[in-house]
């Protein structure tokens, strides 16, 4: 084979990769909409191809399961949508002051998420998929936890009642609550879930 056709095979091959990533960046994308509107549970291969630009035939070539689709739209989204940077908060001593910030990115980032959170909450026990998919929030929330609990002298029962209200205020639910169902504004919101953390290490809570 000669040098031209070598580089010209090269270059096919090249082109060829470079499409199926573009039509699986298409598909997976279509899918993450979908998610963000009508929800997992809701979402066709039908109406995904149709987003994408394809064939149902093709979508299923990328993704013949639908857990491949939702895997893929995950990992999309949680690129796109990237967690406030957890690690930045230990800068922070007071453990008071540390969770007034966490909770004010945290709940600004749900701000900015809420409709894809609404529906993927709302299908997690519907599709299976969805439940491992929700994997990382609950991963990043723990570490969330244990990175808020720290320098606090609290242990045991008392450690434990300290924990659950961190969990419980980091929740997205706790945030819908407060903040869409309660119409009330971002600080106030902060304002009050600091309030019921604190309240759960005060001397009064052991």
């Amino acid at each position: 084979m000669s040098d031209q056709k070598i580089l010209r095979r090269k270059y096919e091959l090249k082109k060829r990769a470079a499409d199926m990533a573009e039509t699986r960046r298409r598909i997976t994308a279509a899918a993450v909409e979908l998610h963000g509107t009508v929800g997992p549970a809701r979402t066709t291969v039908s109406a995904v191809a149709k987003r994408a630009g394809v064939q149902r035939h093709t979508v299923y070539r990328y993704f013949p399961s639908e857990a491949d689709l939702i895997d893929a739209c995950s990992a999309h989204f949680w690129a796109e949508n990237p967690w406030p940077d957890a690690e930045a908060w230990s800068e922070v001593a007071d453990p008071g002051k540390r969770l007034e910030r966490a909770l004010d990115e945290l709940y600004a980032y749900y701000e900015r998420t809420a409709p894809m959170y609404n529906n993927i909450l709302r299908d997690a026990e519907l599709v299976d998929a969805v439940g491992r998919a929700l994997e990382p929030r609950e991963a990043f929330l723990a570490r969330c936890v244990a990175n808020l609990a720290a320098g606090r002298p609290e242990r045991g029962r008392r450690r434990r009642v300290v924990e659950a209200a961190l969990a419980h205020v980091m929740a997205f639910e706790t945030w819908r609550s407060l903040a869409v169902t309660g119409a009330l504004p971002r600080p106030e919101v902060v304002r009050l879930s600091a309030a019921l953390d604190a309240a759960a290490w005060s001397p009064e809570a052991a």
